[in-house]
């Protein structure tokens, strides 16, 4: 599988580190040209903001929208997850807006404030994953056909898949656990995905 990882800003490396110890075949993407016969892409951890305006300046973003809309399969981790959230609890961010969902970024607070914390992941089997949170967002509501994969106790969100995306607040590359990008990876042999046309619906609490 070819997997295509954004390295114009952020944690890529490590995503591409860890595909390639899944056996996935893992390339830095940084223009539209290198997007054309991939398996799958990851947008990556780091800052929202300065990968979304990159993004948009390296022609990315509607070439990107084009086929995750049309079944490619995506994880967005952290800031990555922001980018594929079609509306943000702070006006005037929004990202692309691939998925339903609504996000509200650096939720937890300052890099000051992150943590690691041992999640409940029933899609990745009875053993806990290690999750690590360095400035996450949370999802704050979700929309028609969106699965909620993971959540903190209290209930807040913060692992949703819809169809071929798949999206976290947490970093799954900074950990030795390669459970979540296998996850990502079965999508390509259906064993976790329905695929189907990208249906917009409004966010719903």
């Amino acid at each position: 599988m070819r997997i295509g990882v954004i390295a114009l800003q952020g944690g890529f490396a490590e995503h591409i580190s860890m595909l390639s110890r899944c056996g996935a075949d893992a390339h830095p993407v940084r223009l539209p040209s290198q997007i054309d016969g991939l398996d799958g892409i990851v947008i990556p951890g780091g800052e929202s903001t300065a990968l979304r305006i990159l993004m948009t300046e390296y022609g990315l973003i509607d070439p990107l929208r084009d086929l995750i809309n049309g079944g490619l399969p995506v994880l967005g981790t952290c800031a990555g997850m922001v980018l594929l959230a079609q509306e943000q609890a702070d006006p005037g961010r929004s990202g692309p807006g691939m998925m339903d969902i609504e996000v509200d970024r650096n939720a937890f607070g300052r890099q000051a404030e992150s943590f690691e914390s041992e999640l409940s992941i029933p899609a990745l089997g009875d053993r806990p994953f290690p999750g690590v949170f360095v400035r996450a967002p949370i999802v704050r509501a979700i929309g028609d056909g969106v699965q909620i994969l993971c959540q903190l106790p209290g209930g807040t969100i913060v692992a949703v898949q819809q169809e071929n995306r798949l999206a976290c607040s947490f970093h799954p590359e900074l950990t030795n656990d390669l459970r979540f990008h296998k996850y990502f990876l079965s999508f390509n042999q259906g064993d976790a995905i329905a695929k189907g046309s990208y249906r917009r619906s409004r966010c719903a609490a």
